[in-house]
Parts: structure tokens; C-alpha cells; sequence
């Protein structure tokens, strides 16, 4: 049935956009996967040629990025990160920053099978100095998984070695911070930034502005503050990217950050069908 809507919506003179956004926005990737098939069935043609024959802009970027697995979606925006010239650091970083252990592994998996190159070699060869050393220590996902135990004496430990490492010495100990900000569990690096200021008369953010300076200041920065900034293509990426693993806690969070609901901010910021797109990844306005 859904094969058959989004079929006669590509069909339509000027196309049915709305009914494409429908469909698409409210299935999960299984089950976009299923419709592609029949819709390959039915039409004798592949779905997604179709779809970017008939969509254009942000909407078909949108729509585009949802007919790949979470992994396929941010490998290849990784690849599109670091081809051709100069990188596009911010969106390497923010990939790089705020994926888990598990989901690295599928990335760096896929990235062969779609690439045929290591997504290590390549984003080795692609940045330089220290804020490389930085992203290979993140990519090879040594991060610890989050315990249910607080270590108390750790998480003083760290935000102890971090300030010796930084503030209290002239010259940063950039080694000492790329294992700490690589290795530790994200919910044990937010107690040793808030333990870290009983130690250094700044607090963690101003730290890295003073310490670290240039290149390493995004990575860490992004560490901190996930997903802030309101670019279409930052946007973009966080609703496809996130629709099926925490876009509800990135709800709650971005409430509880600006005040108001990830729904109505896209409302205000966004228009026509992308927007109708995004607020229907979106979900509830809460």
C-alpha cells in the first residue's frame, strides 16, 4: 500500500510531496527498506532514482538520508566531510563526538563495505596535528561504557590530571586530555568537568578557550555542548541521523536548554515541506 501511494505521488503532475513525507517520515529504516522493495516490484524501478528524480532541495536530502541505515547515513557523511578540499571539521567532529562505541563500530564496518578504505586511514590522512591525534583516539572507540557506579576517586583523579595538564602548566599536556576526553564514559566526563572546577579557577568550557587553542577547541567544545547551532545541514543531519536512536532525549534536552520544544523551534526556523518533513521526524511538540 505504501509502495503504491508513494508510486502515484511521484506520478502526480508537480508531485505529491506531502504524501511522500507521509509515508516515509513516519516508518522506521526496515520497514522504508520494505517499501522499496515493493515499490521495486510494482514500478520495475529503484525506488530511491525515483525519489531524487522527483524531490529537490532540502526535502530530497531529507528523504534521501532516510532510505540509509543510521550507520550508511553518518558514514557517508563522514566521507562527504573529509573529501575533496579542506575538511569540513565541524561535521566530522560532531559525528565523531557524539556517536557511542557500538554505533562506531557499525560505522567503521560499513565504511569499508561502502568505501572500500579505512574510515581510520582516511580521516588520518585528512586532518592534521593535534586535533587529529584527537579524532583517532575517538574513532578507534576505546570510550568506556557508562557504569551504574560512580567512581568517586576516578572522576577526582581526572579532573585533577586535567588541570595539571592544562591550567596549572605552561603549555598544554595535549596527550594527557586526548586520552581522558577519548576513553572516559560521556556521564563520567560531566562529573570530572563539574569536579574540575574545584581545582581551576575556570570552568571546563573556558579551559579549553584558553588552553587549546585553534583545532582542538571544536572537538571538545562539541564534547560539552552537543548540537548546538541552528545550520540546515547540522539540522538536517541530527533529525535523519538520530529519528530512531535518541531523538527523545534530544527533546527533552533541547527543552530543558532553550526553553521551548525542538517542534516549535523548527516551526519558526524552517518552511514549506522541509519543515513539514522535520516536524514530522520531530514527533511531539513537548
Amino acid at each position: 500500500k505504501d509502495a503504491a501511494r508513494i508510486e502515484t505521488a511521484i506520478k502526480t503532475k508537480g508531485v505529491d510531496e506531502q504524501t511522500i513525507i507521509d509515508v516515509l517520515t513516519k516508518r522506521t529504516y526496515n520497514q522504508r527498506r520494505e517499501i522499496a522493495f515493493a515499490f521495486e516490484r510494482r514500478a520495475k524501478k529503484d525506488m530511491i532514482s525515483a525519489l531524487k528524480g522527483a524531490l529537490s532541495g532540502s526535502l530530497e536530502t531529507v528523504i534521501l538520508g532516510l532510505m540509509k541505515s543510521t550507520a550508511q547515513y553518518d558514514a557517508s557523511e563522514i566521507k562527504a566531510s573529509i573529501k575533496g578540499l579542506g575538511t569540513d571539521e565541524e561535521s566530522l567532529i560532531e559525528i565523531v563526538c557524539s556517536r557511542s562505541n557500538a554505533e562506531f563500530m557499525e560505522i567503521k564496518k560499513v565504511y569499508k563495505e561502502l568505501f572500500k578504505k579505512d574510515l581510520e586511514k582516511d580521516v588520518s590522512g585528512d586532518t592534521s596535528g593535534d586535533l587529529a591525534k584527537l579524532l583517532l583516539a575517538l574513532v578507534e572507540a576505546r570510550r568506556a561504557e557508562p557504569s551504574s557506579v560512580v567512581d568517586y576517586p576516578k572522576i577526582d583523579e581526572d579532573a585533577r590530571a586535567l588541570y595539571e595538564a592544562g591550567v596549572k602548566r605552561k603549555g598544554t599536556d595535549v596527550k594527557c586530555w586526548i586520552s581522558i576526553m577519548s576513553e572516559r564514559s560521556v556521564p563520567h566526563l560531566q562529573k570530572v568537568f563539574e569536579r574540575y572546577k574545584s581545582y581551576s579557577p575556570y570552568d571546563m568550557q573556558e579551559s579549553i578557550r584558553k588552553e587549546v587553542k585553534g583545532d582542538l577547541e571544536k572537538p571538545h567544545e562539541t564534547q560539552l555542548s552537543f548540537h548546538k547551532g541552528a545550520k540546515e545541514k547540522v539540522l538536517t543531519r541530527i533529525m535523519v541521523s538520530r529519528c530512531e536512536v535518541d531523538l527523545k532525549k534530544i527533546r527533552q534536552e533541547f527543552k530543558a536548554h532553550h526553553g521551548k520544544s525542538l517542534y516549535q523551534t523548527i516551526a519558526e526556523h524552517t518552511k514549506g515541506d522541509y519543515q513539514r518533513a522535520l516536524l514530522s521526524l520531530c514527533g511531539g511538540d513537548d
